[in-house]
């Protein structure tokens, strides 16, 4: 089918994608705009990976401050260049991940970070839950396996929904951002603080 250049330029404007590569999308799609969408980010995600070994040594301390100063973060993001660092799509970026981190309380940015005891008592948690509901032991593990993927998906930085837009993932941001600016991108550490909380220094007290 004729795809317009109204298409192409819609495409482009909600993916940042360049016109040729959003014309290739559509035309593979054929016309579905959202088909379209996915197909850049699939491209995107390819990109990306070749991207992924590149040193990123540059970057930004990210600071936000929410809710007059009741939640407090603080996000490594990191780069290339010195270039990319100052520019307004990376800084962009960086502040999305630190309103991301205030709003979704991640506990760790990769799965690869999730310690084996915090997974063992979440298994157990979720292993006695379900005993409790009265599964089928045949199925025990099955039922905490899936219940272990939701709590992944929940706490990890990378496998939480974007704040902004549910249908996608943090990694799939990421993934994006690298795709249009070019340069391997690594989120690389956070702290966050919540007034009132409970932390381990108090425990030591």
């Amino acid at each position: 089918m004729a795809i317009t250049t109204k298409q192409i330029k819609e495409l482009r404007d909600a993916t940042g994608a360049g016109m040729m590569d959003c014309k290739d999308a559509l035309m593979n799609a054929d016309g579905d705009f959202d088909k379209a969408v996915d197909f850049l980010r699939e491209k995107g995600l390819a990109k990306a990976a070749k991207r992924a070994g590149r040193e990123a040594s540059e970057g930004v301390v990210e600071l936000y401050s929410h809710g007059d100063g009741r939640i407090g973060v603080m996000v490594e993001v990191n780069c290339e260049t010195d270039f990319v660092s100052r520019s307004e799509s990376f800084r962009t970026f960086a502040h999305e991940i630190a309103l991301q981190i205030a709003a979704a309380t991640p506990l760790c940015v990769s799965e690869d970070q999730l310690t084996e005891d915090i997974l063992a008592r979440e298994r157990n948690v979720a292993r006695n839950r379900a005993m409790e509901e009265g599964k089928p032991e045949n199925i025990l593990d099955k039922i905490v396996d899936g219940r272990i993927e939701k709590f992944k998906d929940e706490v990890v930085l990378l496998r939480q929904a974007y704040i902004r837009d549910g249908a996608i993932t943090v990694q799939d941001l990421l993934n994006e951002t690298i795709s249009t600016i070019g340069e391997n991108i690594v989120i690389r550490r956070f702290t966050r603080w919540e007034l009132g909380e409970h932390s381990q220094e108090d425990d030591e007290e």
